[in-house]
């Protein structure tokens, strides 16, 4: 789709990332920092780059309703099969760039790891300010490269990346920065070694792997969140 920014771990291994995704934050660290910020409570909720729809059916459990924005055709395919039957859930093919909903019409807004990267997303940004209803929240969650081993990791493979850079883009586009602490928690070592292979480049995974054991690892995010 034009617009589209390519997801390779999700887009090329959707298999393999739902593994991630049942490991990602077990204790519902994100969440609760959400919750703390602003319930999804009788919201129309906006997921933009929801994927296989992983997270729609906890949206949708307490939001009025629940709309998937999705680029790429088979992970909408996924997503509108996990949320069949669910009333009040729409998934829709579009880009962050031009999302499918009316002017000031959503409550609460969700980026997690999608599009939503820094310098380059002013365009969806753009499209926020149009969705947004007054009062409404806008979440986007992304990686704390400054710390954490999964921050490490995160460095060595991305050298170029500057975390500072990123965060002084969010703070002069008016959000608001929690630093959080959650974790990965694999259910067997073969399931984080299949993760590791899809997030980072050969060399940095054959490194991670020899050197990390287990099926948990440390890791820091930013959750990034303004009020419209």
């Amino acid at each position: 789709m034009p617009g589209a920014v390519p997801s390779p771990n999700i887009w090329n291994s959707p298999r393999v990332y739902e593994l991630e995704n049942r490991a990602v934050d077990p204790d519902g660290v994100i969440d609760a920092a959400m919750r703390g910020i602003r319930g999804m409570d009788d919201a129309h909720v906006l997921d933009i780059g929801c994927g296989t729809g992983y997270h729609l059916p906890r949206f949708a459990r307490v939001a009025r309703h629940v709309t998937g924005i999705e680029p790429h055709a088979g992970l909408v395919r996924a997503a509108r099969s996990r949320t069949r039957g669910l009333a009040g859930v729409t998934v829709r093919n579009a880009v962050a760039q031009r999302l499918p909903v009316a002017d000031a019409s959503v409550e609460v807004a969700h980026a997690r790891w999608a599009y939503f990267f820094g310098r380059g997303s002013e365009p969806g940004l753009a499209e926020l300010r149009r969705v947004m209803r007054r009062g409404g929240f806008a979440f986007v969650v992304d990686n704390d490269a400054t710390r954490s081993t999964f921050g490490t990791w995160f460095r060595r493979f991305l050298p170029n990346y500057d975390p500072y850079d990123v965060e002084r883009f969010w703070v002069a586009n008016g959000f608001q920065r929690e630093p959080l602490t959650m974790r990965w928690l694999f259910e067997r070592r073969a399931d984080f070694e299949a993760v590791v292979r899809i997030e980072f480049s050969p060399k940095v995974a054959s490194e991670i792997i020899a050197t990390h054991p287990g099926v948990e690892v440390d890791y820091a995010v930013n959750l990034w969140w303004r009020e419209y």
